[in-house]
């Protein structure tokens, strides 16, 4: 019986979305251009590349030459595994939800398992630097300064939760002197023993890489359209909705905390806190990665909610003096 009222539950509010998305038909599609807007000028732009290189480069050996080189800082800070330095060097450079889709490769590769991949996804959920320095920081707030203080908090909190989380699941490898001569040998081997040519490899990048954009778009599309629903039918203050709307769909929340009429720290600790829990669409796109795997989703959660809370406090504490500084 239990089951039976679950499955009215659903049906019900699937078929209220579908009415809403009827009556409300205006204020949709708004949503959804604003959506495929966003992944066509922020996230296709700043992710296709490096999807479409990264693939590339693992085929060549970056990740031997990689792992070789940072296994010092992996295997003794982190205590992962030396090939987990591939997932957190691009993770950087990328932004979210990539650090998913590298795990997911690494371990169909063998090159780590999934109590790794559970680890590692913890602590290299980092947001793009060219989103948080360009879009959040000169679009949204106005300052670029503060995008700086943004940035770094959030990418030094990402650290800290990697040391928090050391002894989760510790690897068995252990750390050696870098080698300069023994990376570039590793990177070599891996290159020559690759049996396709570059042209299998770039068509494979490509395909992998569209389809991975197009499931981002889909699933920043339905978050959105589901908080235009929620702020159609949930009467709430500018502020608490902006809040609402972050934690479900980050780029519109992050829009909304910027249009509000209180302080620039305020507004910046606010954005930090979004900006370092991802929403439930990034969430969700990382769990629709990561579906077909072992690797476990709630670990990430309780890392994205101590993420948002201590990259907010360290805004909170430095916000004056970084003001000041510069």
């Amino acid at each position: 019986m239990k089951k039976t009222w679950s499955s009215i539950m659903i049906m019900s509010l699937l078929i209220f979305i579908g009415v809403q998305i009827l009556t409300e038909r205006v204020a949709i599609l708004e949503s959804v251009t604003f959506s495929f807007n966003i992944w066509k000028n922020n996230i296709f732009p700043s992710l296709f590349p490096f999807f479409v290189l990264s693939e590339i480069l693992m085929n060549y050996g970056f990740i031997e030459f990689c792992g070789e080189l940072l296994k010092p800082i992996m295997v003794r800070i982190f205590k992962t595994s030396s090939s987990c330095a591939f997932i957190f060097v691009m993770s950087i450079i990328s932004g979210f939800p990539s650090n998913a889709k590298y795990t997911k490769e690494l371990l169909e590769q063998g090159l780590i398992d999934e109590k790794e991949g559970t680890k590692i996804l913890m602590f290299t959920c980092f947001s793009n630097p060219l989103f948080i320095l360009g879009t959040v920081a000169i679009l949204f707030l106005n300052n670029k300064d503060v995008g700086l203080l943004i940035l770094l908090c959030h990418y030094v909190s990402n650290i800290i939760i990697g040391i928090l989380f050391r002894n989760f699941y510790p690897t068995k490898e252990k750390s050696s002197s870098v080698s300069l001569k023994k990376a570039i040998s590793s990177m070599h081997q891996k290159r020559i023993n690759n049996p396709s040519n570059f042209g299998q490899i770039l068509t494979k990048a490509l395909q992998n890489s569209i389809s991975t954009l197009l499931l981002i778009l889909g699933t920043v599309t339905t978050f959105l359209v589901i908080t235009t629903i929620i702020d159609k039918n949930v009467q709430l203050n500018h502020y608490n909705q902006s809040i609402l709307n972050g934690f479900v769909e980050m780029t519109q929340g992050l829009k909304y905390v910027s249009i509000l009429n209180i302080p620039l720290k305020l507004k910046s600790i606010l954005t930090t806190m979004i900006l370092s829990f991802g929403g439930l669409s990034v969430h969700m796109q990382v769990i629709s990665i990561i579906s077909s795997t072992k690797i476990k989703y709630f670990p990430f959660l309780v890392a994205r909610v101590i993420h948002a809370l201590l990259a907010s406090v360290l805004v909170f504490l430095l916000f004056d003096f970084w003001i000041i500084l510069l």
